[in-house]
Order: C-alpha cells, then structure tokens, then sequence
C-alpha cells in the first residue's frame, strides 16, 4: 500500500473511532436501570426490559469494535498491515475502507 491509502485508511479508522465512542455514550444511556417505580404499564416495562437487554448487546459489540479499531490505528505503520490473519493474503483496499477494524478477507472471514 502506498502512503495515500494508508493516510486515507487512517482518516476512515478516526472517523469510525469516533462515530463508535458516540453510539458507546448512547447505548450507555440506554442500558441504564429501569427503576421499577416507574408506573409504565406492566407491557410496557416488559418491553423497556427487552430493549434494554437489545441495547446492552450493542454495547458490548460496539466496544468490541472501538478496541479493534484503536488496535488496527496502531497497526497501520507496521509491515503486515492489510494482509489476512488468516490466509495471508493482502486485504483489497475497498474491504479494509468498508470495515476497518477487520484483520480477515472476505473468504476467511
């Protein structure tokens, strides 16, 4: 990869970086406790349960996420940056601008 790519690969993972840390914050506020005084409704607390646990699960993949990002942007000035893990095999370009954060090719992963 050429220097151009990278920085252009380096800019994606900062935005990416970023739009994850603000659905983190998000997710965070949307897991809190459901204090069961709240006077919703039977239905309705089930269903504030429901979309809580569907939240929390979103939490967890987004932070999944934002710790392989900031892994990925300290890789990317070291030698086996965008070759497959797996295959060793380079990562065409449009896979790594489309999913940072992924150390596999499309057929590996």
């Amino acid at each position: 990869m050429n220097k151009k790519q990278l920085s252009e690969i380096e800019d994606r993972i900062n935005e990416e970086i970023a739009k994850t840390e603000k659905l983190i914050v998000d997710y965070k506020e949307m897991t809190k406790p459901i204090a069961p005084e709240n006077a919703i409704g039977r239905i309705s607390r089930m269903d504030a349960i429901n979309n809580k646990s569907v939240a929390e699960a979103a939490l967890h993949q987004a932070e999944d996420k934002l710790g392989k990002l900031k892994l990925m942007l300290t890789q990317i000035d070291k030698e086996g940056f965008g070759i497959c893990a797996k295959c060793k095999q380079p990562i065409p370009i449009g896979r790594i601008l489309l999913m940072p954060h992924s150390r596999f090719c499309v057929n590996c992963a």
